[in-house]
């Protein structure tokens, strides 16, 4: 007996492509579509080779998990290196960015030039009709234009990292698990005995993987130690660089428990410090105390290098946006400046928005694209 869950057969049977990465998602995916007919073909990428044989990541474990599916699967599988193309259109700019004091997101540039360009190149000249991934999104026809809508499983809806696909690339592609919740894809993974059924999802970039965040910087930037100060601008303390902080950051400032002079007894003496500024000119890193400190917050965000999937702005207007992943959709008027840049007014402050992270658009369930922020709570 088939697994409950699985999509109905399509009518038009075609050569798909599937990125394999070693992970459940991807497998799952393979699987839907080899049950509803059509030819599969698995893609092993690999996008990463510097010390790739560490303990933090390491391809070979998981070409190994991905090769394995592919034989229960009884599908052929490749294996690509897409690492010069990675470390030219993704890790220079990730590295360019932190340099600029920004935080950006690697992923989502990933998704745009990797999974769904170099990627979906190489698939086309495999002759592939379409190519799927095991990210949890959907894609809508809607008058001969594409949609991309958030995954059913609103704990796993990874449309954020997707903002940046055009028309193009979302008539070419298959999201077979975003209409599944991820306990059901875990089920069908178990009962068709896949090997990596129980496999723990990858929550690091793979350059990074798991390791400690400012240990890898450190192989790439240089440290350019500075003062931290608070908001009346008395030095609490040395930062070791600000390309190693994000705006909202509590952990590793090393000023826990600093008593600022002359503090009034019964005050806030001990409340938590975050990062709040990084001041690039004067390589300053301004903290504050408090989760709810002013600076903290902020009621408008510009953005820039923007992307619209319908390949133009929307009008401006009543939107959702989230200015990070896995946060609510957060009820703001869109203000586009242009086809390349946006202005965001919310209904209440939003926390620690970061210049670098992207705002991402959303008109209920269909995210309409976004842009890379510019502004964040202390300019704003």
């Amino acid at each position: 007996m088939e697994p409950a869950g699985i999509i109905p057969p399509m009518a038009n049977k075609q050569r798909v492509v599937v990125g394999l990465s070693g992970g459940v998602d991807s497998a799952v995916s393979a699987y839907l579509l080899k049950q509803q007919g059509h030819e599969v073909i698995g893609i092993f990428m690999k996008n990463w080779e510097d010390d790739d044989n560490s303990e933090y990541c390491s391809s070979n474990i998981d070409f190994v998990d991905a090769a394995s599916v592919a034989d229960v699967l009884g599908i052929e599988i490749e294996h690509v290196n897409f690492a010069a193309e990675y470390k030219d259109r993704v890790f220079a700019e990730f590295l360019r960015e932190y340099q600029a004091g920004r935080t950006p997101n690697p992923d989502i540039l990933c998704n745009a030039e990797i999974k769904f360009k170099a990627f979906l190149d190489h698939a086309m000249r495999l002759g592939a009709e379409k190519i799927a991934t095991g990210h949890y999104a959907r894609v809508r026809e809607r008058n001969g234009s594409f949609e991309l809508l958030k995954g059913l499983d609103p704990l796993k809806d990874q449309s954020y990292f997707l903002h940046r696909l055009n028309q193009a690339q979302l008539s070419k592609t298959l999201f077979p698990v975003g209409e599944l919740p991820k306990t059901e894809v875990r089920r069908i993974a178990a009962e068709i005995n896949l090997p990596n059924a129980k496999k723990k999802d990858s929550t690091g970039i793979c350059f990074i993987g798991e390791r400690p965040f400012r240990d890898f910087l450190n192989r790439y930037i240089a440290k350019e130690p500075g003062p931290i100060k608070d908001e009346k601008g008395r030095v609490l303390g040395q930062h070791v660089g600000l390309s190693f902080y994000t705006l909202g950051q509590r952990q590793g400032l090393g000023i826990g428990g600093v008593k600022a002079k002359g503090a009034q007894k019964g005050g806030n003496d001990h409340a938590p410090w975050f990062v709040a500024r990084k001041d690039v000119a004067s390589n300053t890193l301004w903290v504050v105390q408090g989760h709810d400190h002013p600076w903290l917050l902020t009621p408008r965000l510009s953005a820039q290098d923007a992307s619209w999937v319908a390949g133009h702005a929307p009008a401006g207007g009543d939107v959702g946006a989230k200015t990070r992943y896995r946060q609510a959709d957060a009820p703001c008027a869109l203000q586009p400046q242009g086809d390349d840049r946006f202005d965001l007014r919310f209904e209440g402050p939003q926390w620690a928005v970061t210049p670098g992270q992207s705002a991402v658009i959303y008109d209920g369930e269909v995210c309409l694209g976004g842009g890379v922020i510019t502004t964040d709570a202390a300019s704003a």
